[in-house]
């Protein structure tokens, strides 16, 4: 049992430090040995639990992805598609802001982004299709029985651009935009005023189906 439970912290040791490692430096300038040497753990351990850099890369996505938006999901059941999708904007909004832990998705996003390795495409879109689906629910709740696929896929679009921009511009850059600087109540001020304007912009796509 001990050996089972050392085996499980090592691998989440390792996990962490990939994370850390990974979203600071991007997947080709890591280096194997800084992740091993953050999480305490020898090259072997490496091997041993995930084959090689690029099989860690991936369970790194997977694991940070599933921490990213893990409280939305918890609470996406509760309250009209409004609610919902005001619930849904928030958190992903704080998501995007976050610096420390939560925050490793934006910053492996982006450097994914900057430069692409080509291992993440495949996986990328197993882990977001169910969320999507969440969100697009309730984009189809909120337009009606009239929504069509496009409809609902150019409402998502929207919405998540709205949020990414918390990821994708500079902080300074958004304090010189939003003149004042960037504070956990202006967040929520941020997130309240993109859910009226994203729900106000659903029901009139809906109003132009009919």
């Amino acid at each position: 049992m001990t050996k089972r439970q050392d085996g499980k912290e090592t691998r989440q040791k390792l996990l962490n430090a990939a994370c850390e490692v990974f979203a600071q430096k991007g997947f080709h300038a890591a280096k194997v040995a800084d992740i091993c040497k953050l999480a305490g753990a020898n090259m072997a351990a490496v091997n041993y639990y995930f084959r090689d850099k690029a099989s860690l890369y991936v369970e790194t996505w997977r694991y940070v992805v599933s921490r990213f938006d893990e409280d939305v999901h918890s609470t996406l059941e509760k309250g009209s598609p409004a609610q919902r999708l005001r619930q849904y904007i928030g958190v992903l909004l704080k998501n995007y802001a976050e610096k420390g832990a939560a925050g490793h998705f934006s910053r492996l996003y982006m450097m994914e982004l900057v430069n692409p390795t080509g291992l993440i495409q495949d996986v990328w879109h197993e882990l977001i299709e169910p969320k999507r689906k969440r969100l697009h629910d309730i984009i189809g709740g909120i337009i009606g029985p009239e929504a069509d696929r496009e409809a609902v896929l150019l409402c998502e679009m929207s919405i998540i651009n709205q949020c990414r921009v918390m990821a994708t511009v500079n902080p300074d850059d958004l304090e010189y935009f939003l003149e004042q600087p960037l504070s956990s109540e202006l967040l929520e001020r941020l997130a309240h005023h993109i859910s009226v304007f994203s729900l106000a912009g659903i029901k009139a796509v809906g109003n132009n189906l009919e």
